[in-house]
């Protein structure tokens, strides 16, 4: 039966309390446990149950840092309580309390996953101080390597989802500066699903998209990889506007399973020696125009997004005239739907041209920088989504 811990101030203030969590069923054993604590030195806070059932309820609402495990519980006995509580604390260090007639139960303890053992009648205060410093540094050394290693698989896994999602742009005599930014939602996560992708085709048109498939996680980002490279397909076999966004919608459909996945896209198609540049909206945001002048959204027609009503085919063209020099930026709305500083609405639109324009003058890709680390820093964390930026800038300089 759980009953309420004892803390130990035995050392000073700025040394750490372990909690440790003592699994023991003989009162006796487990009072003797207790005096030896006492004894150590260390400072603690000792948690007592009698079974793997309590021990198990006390592990749901509260962390340890050592588990104090006897081997013959009435619920559970030998290796299978190591295993049972590994697979409840898998990153708590765990010490097994054998017998003396079991000499081969602490390395078999061991082999399941405990730190260290202990045989009953043979410890003393010293002893049990140095085992779980030990195991408790042996405990968190083994976590950090763990996640040491899944930060290495992430960071590998983002880079082959980054060469899908975010290509090198496939230019010939362009001189246009293409400037583009991908962050996931959360540190250390795996890319989602926004896409984007840059192609001058054989038509010396410069083309461009940026989309965003519904949802995070793998699955978004196959998606994503996949509407990506179809789109570089389709382009570079000639389809283009509404004929095109009917076909990325077939391979969505296709591709999505089961799933109740839809994507949202901007494609564009820039004119250099017209000047002009033909837009497409999916379900997405217009561009932002920025000139000498300053940034404003542009006005365009609006379709639906791709797998939300197949078939309808309602992607409108919206022809813009452009001026000599400036740039046109296409985005998720990762750069828009965070919060505004301590306001509770979100950044929107209005709110990020506001802050575009109270960014000092610079360079394409030290603009966009400064604007991801401005909307992050506003949102401080209340809202979490994939972020990608494109920008596309030709003429002279301009403002921000």
């Amino acid at each position: 039966m759980s009953r309420p811990g004892a803390v130990s101030y035995n050392r000073g203030a700025g040394e750490q309390e372990y909690q440790v969590l003592l699994v023991e069923d003989d009162q006796g054993d487990a009072l003797l446990v207790e005096e030896l604590l006492h004894d150590s030195g260390l400072r603690f806070k000792l948690i007592t149950c009698s079974t793997l059932a309590e021990a198990r309820t006390e592990l749901a609402v509260r962390p340890v840092d050592c588990i104090l495990l006897d081997l013959h519980l009435p619920d559970v006995s030998g290796t299978t309580a190591v295993t049972s509580v590994r697979g409840l604390a898998p990153h708590t260090a765990v010490i097994v309390l054998t017998g003396l007639s079991e000499a081969q139960a602490g390395a078999d303890a061991m082999t399941a996953g405990a730190q260290d053992y202990l045989v009953k009648g043979t410890v003393d205060a010293d002893r049990l101080h140095r085992t779980i410093r030990y195991a408790v540094y042996r405990s968190q050394t083994e976590r950090a390597g763990a996640e040491a290693q899944a930060a290495r698989l992430r960071a590998e896994e983002n880079a082959r989802l980054e060469r899908g999602l975010l290509p090198s742009p496939l230019l010939d005599t362009s001189t246009i500066t293409i400037t583009s930014r991908y962050l996931p939602s959360a540190k250390l996560a795996l890319l989602g699903g926004d896409f984007l992708d840059v192609v001058e085709g054989d038509d010396g048109l410069l083309h461009a998209v940026v989309g965003d498939v519904s949802g995070h996680g793998p699955d978004a980002a196959a998606l994503g990889v996949c509407l990506r490279i179809a789109w570089r397909t389709l382009i570079l076999a000639g389809h283009r506007g509404p004929e095109l966004l009917r076909l990325m919608e077939r391979i969505l459909i296709a591709e999505r399973g089961e799933q109740p996945l839809f994507a949202t896209c901007t494609i564009l198609t820039l004119n250099e020696q017209a000047a002009t540049a033909t837009i497409h909206l999916a379900g997405h945001h217009e561009p932002l125009l920025t000139t000498a002048e300053g940034t404003q959204k542009l006005t365009a027609a609006h379709g639906i997004a791709l797998g939300v009503a197949p078939g309808s085919l309602r992607w409108p063209a919206t022809e813009v005239i452009l001026p000599a020099a400036g740039a046109l930026t296409l985005y998720t709305d990762g750069l828009t739907e965070g919060h505004n500083g301590a306001q509770q609405d979100r950044l929107g639109v209005d709110g990020l041209l506001t802050l575009i324009e109270q960014l000092p003058p610079s360079d394409p890709a030290a603009h966009i920088d400064r604007l991801i680390k401005e909307t992050l820093s506003l949102n401080a964390g209340r809202h979490t989504d994939d972020l990608a930026v494109l920008r596309l800038d030709w003429g002279h300089p301009t403002r921000p």
